[in-house]
């Protein structure tokens, strides 16, 4: 259960975000002006410019991933071994570290990284709405790892991965891989999408 201290953060956070993004120049939708929740368009004006496209996928593993992070670092932490008492500071914090992705994503600094060194050569940003969903999509990955055993959120986390590999050629493990050591014969395998 979430505290409403937390709940108020959080609330604050998420408004404290859109005013970043506002100023950093980002659009509130897509700027092909099209009104559908949804995209799966990811190499043209449409790319991450919606509430679902192919990466809200990765954006649900972030919360798997954050979940168990957490869960580790409270485990670590707690002199019992118990974590159970600290979800909903778990989930801020998953959250929050969600959000400054967000920002760090929109910079332009990782915009000109994902033109340069991935498939992405065409990504422009995050609209801010898509960047809302995608908060939205951390929080339902860590509330799927919450309610789950540990195995049903690693398959799930596989099923994504794999999936994402064969329909648009990236996923989060050849995103981390691409930003942080490109590799040139990846990255012409991608380019066959």
């Amino acid at each position: 259960m979430i505290s409403k201290k937390i709940s108020v953060y959080l609330a604050g956070m998420i408004a404290a975000l859109v005013g970043i993004l506002v100023g950093m120049g980002r659009h509130f939708w897509c700027q092909v002006e099209d009104y559908l929740p949804w995209s799966w368009d990811t190499v043209g004006p449409h790319n991450s410019q919606h509430l679902l496209d192919p990466y809200s996928f990765t954006h649900i593993e972030h919360g798997f991933v954050f979940f168990a992070l957490t869960w580790v670092i409270f485990r670590f932490l707690s002199s019992e071994g118990n974590t159970s008492g600290n979800l909903g500071l778990r989930f801020a914090i998953a959250l929050t570290i969600a959000g400054a992705w967000e920002v760090l994503e929109n910079s332009n600094w990782i915009i000109d990284k994902y033109r340069a060194q991935t498939v992405d050569a065409g990504y422009y940003g995050d609209s801010i709405f898509n960047s809302m969903a995608d908060l939205g999509w951390c929080a339902l990955g860590f509330w799927f790892a919450s309610k789950f055993k540990w195995y049903w959120t690693l398959l799930l986390m596989i099923l994504f991965e794999v999936t994402l590999a064969f329909t648009i050629r990236d996923n989060l493990l050849f995103n981390i891989i691409m930003l942080t050591f490109p590799i040139d014969a990846l990255l012409d395998w991608q380019k066959q999408r």
